[in-house]
């Protein structure tokens, strides 16, 4: 079971998490101890707290988890500026996130925008991060996903039912999941959007993050996370235990890429989730168990 948690922007926009604490009496507070540190979920550029509710309900019984929601997604503010949509903006929210909730050290986990996050945090204040998961995200974005993202974010679609939501889900990303049923795509539809006051099914973010996708140059997805190169964020998570998702079909990660995270940095466990593009959904047994060892090691 989760509560809602809320911080305030430097900007003054109010955001949104959920809060998981643990079950067993563990401690589940922010301290520097072992077991009691919580793992700080980051969802994707789309994407909010609801992406993680399976890896909460499996970590929550012994650990605090907490899933925040970046500005304009789920329950968080939309900006008042769509320009602060972009990842240095995330990571001073995150500041401001640590500083009002007293937490001090995380396991983070990333999924996609969520690993951009991570890394960049990682050069601001590495001390905070214990361990980290980066779920289908690396230092080099591939073009050819970036161009599917195109394709689809911002449009502001809407539907009636959420079988039609579901539908156009397997439609756009059915090379993703290739494997899953109509059932697994309404359960994701009712992820990533929401019932509208018109009654109609819509996306739950604010569709003027596309912005930074339609402004320069982003063939390398520089104008887009911040950073020409951000191979030296991801060596900044050098010294601590990290694990690197990967999905075998990605358009975002590639696979040379993956190997070559192993490479720069100690530590690194690279799992490759078979049949399955970006991303895999973190509930694959063989990266629940990855996790398992991650959080072992992370202290």
């Amino acid at each position: 079971m989760w509560h809602d948690g809320w911080w305030e922007s430097e900007d003054g926009l109010k955001l949104h998490f959920r809060d998981y604490p643990a079950r067993d009496g563990a401690q589940v507070g922010g301290g520097t101890g072992g077991d009691d540190l919580p793992v700080l979920c980051i969802p994707g550029l789309t994407r909010n707290a609801r992406d993680f509710e399976v890896v909460a309900q499996d970590l929550s019984p012994s650990r605090r988890v907490i899933c925040i929601e970046l500005r304009g997604r789920g329950e968080s503010e939309y900006a008042r500026d769509p320009a602060s949509y972009n990842p240095m903006q995330y990571v001073a929210d995150l500041d401001a996130f640590f500083a009002q909730t007293g937490i001090e050290r995380a396991v983070f986990f990333g999924t996609s925008l969520g690993g951009i996050v991570t890394m960049l945090s990682a050069l601001n204040a590495p001390d905070r991060i214990a361990g980290a998961l980066l779920n289908d995200i690396g230092p080099v974005i591939e073009s050819e996903g970036l161009d599917h993202i195109r394709e689809y974010v911002g449009q502001g679609r809407s539907f009636p039912t959420w079988m039609h939501a579901a539908r156009a889900l397997q439609d756009l990303h059915g090379a993703v999941h290739p494997d899953w049923g109509i059932e697994r795509w309404i359960a994701f539809a009712k992820q990533v959007m929401e019932l509208g006051g018109s009654g109609n099914i819509r996306f739950d973010y604010d569709m003027r993050i596309a912005d930074a996708f339609n402004d320069g140059d982003a063939v390398n997805g520089s104008n887009i996370v911040g950073a020409d190169d951000l191979w030296p964020a991801f060596e900044a998570l050098a010294g601590r235990p990290v694990l690197v998702v990967h999905g075998e079909t990605s358009t975002i990660l590639s696979g040379a890429t993956a190997r070559e995270m192993v490479g720069r940095i100690p530590a690194v466990e690279l799992v490759t989730v078979p049949d399955t593009g970006h991303t895999p959904t973190l509930d694959e047994p063989p990266v629940r168990e990855a996790i398992s060892r991650l959080l072992a090691r992370s202290r």
